[in-house]
């Protein structure tokens, strides 16, 4: 029996493993060398870029496939919304790369290395769950379904845990409870898609996802749907799934934090893509499984939202309930259903990317756990305005509210399937949870926009004249309190990269609302 590999089409997957390895086999040959490795892994990222790039000129009825069988089946798949996602995944993981930059090559205790040799092994580790993210959605079977979620899950839990030697032991504790929370989590999302998969088998005596053949009984293949359903609930944060979200966002590093609500939640898609896509005419329990979860997952996640007092956390639960959108075009039977998920979910992806940048910036400018409070970004807007307009609109995006008009195009390409499909109970709870979504991002927009107190660390320091400006950056000693700037001390600046990253975005939402595409 041959197999056709066509290594062309899965060069989205084989680049970030490739460089992975050879990440590993450059630190053993040049080690306690942190900048070689972030350039050789943004490399692997950008070379799995431009292999998918070609899949978004695909025609809507054409794939491109690899580890194809004599008979026709592929185990690699990647028609246009699957390379679209994989476009998503890796250019999100290139932000997150480029975002933790300093942070993954700064020195370890006493201005030496890192003890846990982490540059290398972090940059290994992203890349390794990237590779798993872009393979879910691709997937042909259920074997190489699992193997890829298992990929794209892993690795994160790792991530994670391993913080810098210069944290505070009480931080390093909370990223491991975090870590541990994520890793319970995926163990029995696992069993569950361990489970519907066994079930799936029976039912259709087959691991294949090209079609489902008539089964003598429907009832086990419909249970094995909503259990596949529920185990890929966990990597999109959807009740009652989610509770790791919370406390993994606010003890993992920010930049970690940004890679689990963004790439992650493109192979949690891809999964459900390709179950639906797998299941062909979807049966009513099915449908019925999936619109409770999109609308328990937005109503929660907006309510909790409302009293966060913590961005991160904010964003934590606003990740839950944007679950919900993005779940919320799969409860119909529409042939566009999966297309106007996977445009929602690219809005969404840009959006929260530019929200967490945001608040790298602000975290470069204030350091210490107060950096992330709303209370630390009251009167940003008069304070830091090249700051808060980037954030202000990312916050509009994701309520959807103009100008950010890609926001708005996106809820309503959400709600298009579920309305034409006729589903007024779900229609109804998406309006209201549109209602909630408003108030949790004015909520934050008003503590930007409020008069904040000059004294805070978001004020910019005048540097007195005489001053010496190569000096190096001091960060105040606590939140409230200022420099002396007669003694010369200037408060610390955003670094050049996360300016770079938050005009990209920001242009990228902008030219989203200019020239929404809605479906991709």
């Amino acid at each position: 029996m041959s197999l056709e590999l066509s290594l062309v089409s899965l060069l989205p997957v084989i680049a970030p493993v490739v460089a992975a390895v050879l990440v590993l086999l450059l630190d053993a040959a040049v080690p306690q060398r942190r900048e070689p490795h972030l350039v050789l892994g943004a490399a692997g990222l950008a070379a799995g870029l431009l292999g998918a790039l070609p899949g978004l000129r695909l025609p809507a009825d054409d794939t491109r496939s690899a580890l194809c069988l004599p008979d026709g089946w592929c185990a690699y798949r990647a028609d246009h919304l699957t390379s679209a996602l994989q476009v998503c995944a890796l250019l999100a993981a290139l932000v997150v790369l480029v975002l933790a930059w300093r942070d993954w090559s700064a020195p370890g205790p006493g201005g030496g290395a890192e003890g846990t040799g982490r540059a290398p092994v972090v940059v290994a580790l992203l890349l390794a769950a990237t590779a798993g993210v872009v393979a879910v959605p691709a997937a042909g079977d259920l074997g190489s379904l699992l193997v890829s979620l298992e990929l794209a899950t892993l690795p994160t839990v790792a991530l994670v845990a391993l913080v810098r030697t210069t944290w505070a032991a009480p931080r390093r504790a909370r990223a491991v409870d975090g870590a541990v929370s994520l890793l319970t989590t995926s163990l029995v999302s696992f069993g569950l898609l361990a489970l519907g998969a066994a079930l799936w088998v029976a039912a259709t005596g087959s691991t294949r996802f090209d079609g489902v053949p008539q089964v003598a009984h429907s009832e086990l293949l419909v249970l094995a749907a909503v259990l596949l359903v529920a185990g890929l609930a966990f990597k999109v944060s959807a009740v009652p799934f989610h509770a790791w979200t919370p406390i993994t966002y606010a003890a993992a590093p920010l930049p970690v934090t940004a890679y689990l609500a963004t790439v992650s939640k493109v192979a949690a898609l891809g999964g459900l893509v390709v179950v639906i896509r797998a299941l062909g005419a979807v049966d009513g329990t099915t449908l019925v499984a999936i619109a409770v979860l999109a609308g328990a997952s937005m109503t929660l996640g907006n309510l909790v939202a409302l009293v966060q007092q913590d961005t991160v956390r904010l964003l934590a639960w606003s990740t839950v309930a944007q679950a919900g959108w993005v779940l919320l075009p799969l409860a119909s039977l529409s042939t566009r259903a999966a297309r106007a998920a996977g445009s929602y979910l690219l809005v969404y992806v840009a959006a929260t990317l530019l929200a967490f940048v945001v608040l790298a910036a602000v975290v470069a400018l204030v350091g210490g756990r107060e950096a992330t409070s709303l209370e630390t970004q009251r009167g940003m807007l008069r304070s830091r305005p090249l700051l808060a307009l980037p954030l202000g609109l990312a916050l509009l995006t994701l309520a959807g509210l103009p100008p950010a008009v890609a926001g708005v195009v996106a809820k309503i390409v959400a709600l298009r399937p579920v309305l034409g499909d006729e589903t007024w109970w779900l229609a109804l709870v998406a309006a209201v949870n549109i209602a909630l979504g408003i108030a949790v991002y004015l909520r934050w927009l008003a503590v930007l926009v409020a008069p904040g107190s000059r004294r805070s660390p978001l004020v910019p320091v005048r540097v007195p004249a005489g001053g010496d400006s190569d000096a190096p950056d001091q960060m105040p000693a606590a939140a409230g309190d200022r420099p002396d700037s007669a003694a010369g001390v200037r408060q610390p600046r955003v670094p050049a990269r996360l300016w770079v990253l938050v005009g990209l975005l920001s242009a990228v939402l902008v030219l989203g609302s200019i020239a929404p595409i809605g479906i991709v």
